[in-house]
């Protein structure tokens, strides 16, 4: 690759790297804070989940943003938020200021994440994209699984404000270089879709909500199904928007793409059961093994190790071969190894027979991951992007939201609990059970990508 595309590549992978942590990172912190800020259970919830529910309902309006106002001045713009954000969580001085400085996090991260997408994708031409995606993803995808890791070293070793402290350096130094070393490149457009920004957002924030708070306050209470339905007709609303549009930030026609319209539910599956096994395994160690923070971190390391690995090589792969095969033959290795696990893990269990589960399992992911996001890219035009990968992203995020909600639920339907490692150890199995079936309806669903997606080459009139 080029030094300019290098750069491109290195930068949005650190920004990228930095989002995916800090949406986990905080989860084995948890308990340090809630002896220092003296905070009740819905607190810590919350802790976690502003962070997610800001970066979620935003992502389109970050990408909407990128394409109209500059791609690298709004990815700088929200790398500032977000660190300054990151200042403010290490300072709060109570568990309302650290979940307010956390939305406000989520909101810079849905300005950078997608834009550090777009920036890879535009740097590189198509026959190359693949394995810039694999490079990337496999500096994302290691953030989303070392970070429950990290924040046990940091909390254990320092003080729970150095997972947030953390970010200050990294953030100012990747922000002077981006100026630097990265072009400006706008949408195809420049108009701004300012109705269809509202609608999304409130739909996404609907929907999001209703997911969120479905376990605590009831799948069937009014406020869960009230939100589900008004986001519900939201999304309806905005789709009739953007179809009448001048300049939609979504352009319905993307859609028409069978590659685009297959590849975008297939990851939100991938990240449904990747979410929802991460939000237990560690646990399981934690409950069932007797294991601490940092053992459990550590024996998530063959996963970790599979994703570095392999991440590169399915990326150059999928460019050669096609992304159908990819995706579908990941999402169906993961599918088998949240099986085998499912059927194996109780309290007796020895961690030397879930290993090679999680090997598979690991492998599995980093084929689908890379060769759906290069599909989606694939099936739009250059200039669109930023557009594609907003959705992309979004979807991704609901996915983790959808897949950790559902795990808990079957956990929580199957008697699990923390009481002892048997009752644990039901619930999990059960919800891995769950993770399992979601991952293997996303390799039906992959079984439509086109062996190999093509992007428009002439202008489409019609939305």
């Amino acid at each position: 690759m080029t030094p300019r595309q290098a750069w491109v590549l290195g930068l949005a992978s650190t920004a990228s790297f930095m989002m995916a942590l800090d949406s986990l990172v905080v989860t084995t912190a948890l308990t340090s804070i809630r002896q220092d800020l003296a905070a009740s259970l819905e607190s810590l919830e919350w802790t976690v989940n502003a962070y997610n529910l800001a970066f979620a309902v935003l992502l389109l309006t970050g990408a909407a943003l990128g394409d109209r106002f500059g791609r690298r001045r709004v990815f700088g713009i929200g790398l500032a938020l977000f660190t300054a954000s990151s200042v403010a969580c290490a300072l709060a001085p109570g568990v309302g200021a650290l979940i307010t400085a956390r939305a406000f996090q989520g909101a810079g991260a849905a300005m950078v994440l997608p834009l550090s997408l777009t920036l890879v994708s535009a740097a590189f031409p198509a026959e190359q994209r693949g394995r810039a995606m694999g490079l990337y993803l496999g500096i994302t995808g290691l953030a989303t699984f070392s970070g429950p890791f990290l924040g046990g070293v940091i909390a254990q070793g320092l003080a729970w404000q150095w997972i947030f402290w953390l970010n200050l350096p990294v953030g100012l130094i990747t922000i002077v270089l981006t100026t630097r070393r990265v072009g400006e490149t706008f949408g195809p457009h420049h108009r701004f879709d300012l109705g269809g920004v509202v609608l999304v957002t409130a739909a996404g924030f609907g929907i999001v909500w209703a997911l969120v708070r479905g376990n605590a306050a009831g799948w069937g209470s009014a406020e869960v199904l009230g939100a589900l339905v008004l986001g519900a007709a939201l999304v309806v609303a905005f789709v009739v928007w953007e179809r009448r549009a001048a300049a939609p930030m979504l352009p319905m026609r993307f859609f028409r793409s069978r590659a685009f319209a297959t590849a975008n539910p297939a990851n939100f599956l991938v990240f449904a059961s990747l979410y929802g096994t991460m939000f237990f395994l560690a646990q399981y160690f934690q409950t069932v093994h007797g294991d601490g923070p940092l053992a459990a971190g550590l024996r998530l390391v063959p996963w970790t190790a599979t994703l570095m690995v392999c991440a590169p090589i399915a990326g150059r792969l999928a460019d050669r071969f096609g992304e159908r095969t990819f995706v579908a033959g990941g999402l169906l290795l993961q599918s088998v190894s949240l099986g085998w696990i499912a059927l194996i893990a109780d309290a007796g269990t020895s961690y030397a027979e879930i290993v090679p589960a999680l090997v598979v399992g690991g492998a599995g992911v980093t084929m689908a991951m890379p060769a759906a996001q290069r599909a989606v890219v694939a099936a739009v035009r250059p200039p669109e992007i930023g557009q594609a990968s907003g959705a992309f992203m979004m979807l991704r995020i609901f996915g983790g939201v959808f897949g950790t909600s559902v795990t808990v639920a079957v956990f929580a339907a199957a008697g699990g609990g923390y009481t002892s490692p048997g009752e644990f150890s039901a619930g999990f199995s059960a919800g891995m059970g769950a993770v399992a079936v979601l991952a293997f309806l996303g390799a039906l669903v992959a079984l439509g990508i086109p062996r190999r997606a093509v992007a428009p080459r002439a202008p489409v009139a019609a939305r």
